[in-house]
């Protein structure tokens, strides 16, 4: 393989990195909130659970996303 193929190999698997990083924390801050949300507080507190751990989830994968691009100098 040539030198620019091999980079642009991990260019791309950089990028998809950051875009599954990204939307396996919203995801995951969403889950744990809708599970608090209807399964151990019975709809007391929907849809307030879910909305702060999607708040959340988007802080954890901004974080995640400023941490790979000081890591990597993107």
């Amino acid at each position: 393989m040539s030198s620019n193929r091999k980079e642009m190999i991990k260019l791309l698997a950089d990028f998809s990195t950051i875009g599954m990083t990204m939307a396996f924390s919203i995801f995951i801050g969403v889950g744990f909130g809708y599970f608090l949300d209807h399964k151990v507080f019975d709809d007391r507190t929907s849809p307030w659970l879910t909305l702060i751990f999607l708040g959340l989830g988007i802080a954890a994968a901004f974080k995640n996303l400023f941490g790979m691009a000081k890591r990597k100098d993107l």
